[in-house]
């Protein structure tokens, strides 16, 4: 099994920045509009070398994207900035007839999703983000698994036509993925091979995913890792060619179950390769205040909840 090594945790927040930064640079359509939390979303950079391309628009979601749409009328390619919760479920009434419906070339950057935000708890930790963006006609939904992957999803979007949700975190974590890396939509990266299990993890989980792959190795289970960064459009051949292979899936996300990244697997494997699977999620739940090993422990989404959910599916195979 390929080995994958720790180069060094990061956040994947600030690899929106350096990516935003990077746009700056080398697109002088990319604006940035931001709701207050300039340095939680790590735009400081941008703002910096590009004062005049930067609106600040306040603890005023609803405008944010208001005037998001509007300025890719005038061939503008906005990235807006604020919390997940922010992102959408604030705004979801806005994000559905302002941009999704006539298509608008916004990219709905979107911080401190899921449980690893922390100690802020529940009322900020969006568990049902990616199930609002993916039914969302045309939203594109990607959620890098690192620093680097945020890093190149975000320069990749820009010259995506078209409305696209990039979720990212707040905590430092492992990084992992080639800092030179291509981002693809729509394209799911294998990480190792294997014949006994598939492993569809996406975001956070993608580097728990891989531990417990190694774990399982010393007990003679392989299993096989796919990094799911692009939620929507799914790439169903790349499952479909795997569970083929393994008889056997586990997903995993940092998200309710309840329409996540399983849900979708689910049903491109019900329609074309009926297989047994296994979910790894928050089960139909809001989060709590605590740090986020504590909660990802809890909540059932680390490593060792991986490896208990593949055991319990090569049972049904």
């Amino acid at each position: 099994m390929k080995k994958y090594t720790d180069q060094g945790k990061n956040d994947t927040r600030s690899g929106f920045g350096a990516g935003l930064a990077e746009l700056g640079r080398s697109n002088p359509n990319v604006v940035a509009l931001c709701a207050d939390l300039i340095g939680s979303l790590k735009m400081d950079k941008f703002i910096e070398e590009n004062p005049e391309r930067f609106f600040q628009i306040g603890i005023a979601e609803a405008n944010v994207m208001g005037i998001a749409a509007g300025l890719t009328i005038g061939g503008k390619i906005p990235f807006t900035g604020t919390f997940a919760n922010f992102s959408t479920g604030r705004v979801y009434d806005q994000i559905r007839q302002s941009i999704a419906y006539s298509g608008k070339n916004v990219k709905i950057c979107a911080s401190h999703a899921g449980v690893t935000l922390g100690e802020d708890g529940a009322t900020h930790q969006i568990l049902e983000d990616i199930g609002l963006m993916k039914m969302l006609p045309g939203m594109v939904v990607i959620n890098p698994c690192d620093y680097n992957q945020t890093k190149a999803a975000t320069i990749a979007i820009a010259d995506y036509e078209g409305p696209v949700y990039l979720r990212f975190g707040r905590p430092k974590v492992a990084n992992f993925t080639p800092v030179d890396q291509k981002f693809e939509i729509g394209k799911a990266l294998h990480l190792t091979e294997g014949t006994d299990v598939t492993i569809v993890a996406t975001g956070h989980l993608v580097w728990e995913a891989l531990i417990a792959a190694e774990n399982l190795e010393s007990q003679g289970i392989s299993a096989e890792v796919i990094n799911i960064h692009t939620i929507k459009p799914l790439d169903a051949n790349a499952i479909i060619n795997s569970v083929k292979k393994t008889g056997g899936i586990v997903t995993a996300e940092e998200h309710n179950v309840l329409g996540g990244l399983g849900e979708s697997v689910a049903r491109v494997l019900a329609t074309s390769q009926p297989t047994p699977q296994e979910f790894i999620g928050t089960n139909d739940t809001f989060g709590e205040s605590g740090t986020p090993a504590q909660l990802m422990e809890k909540y059932g989404l680390d490593n060792k909840a991986i490896e208990k959910a593949v055991l319990k599916v090569i049972e049904r195979k």
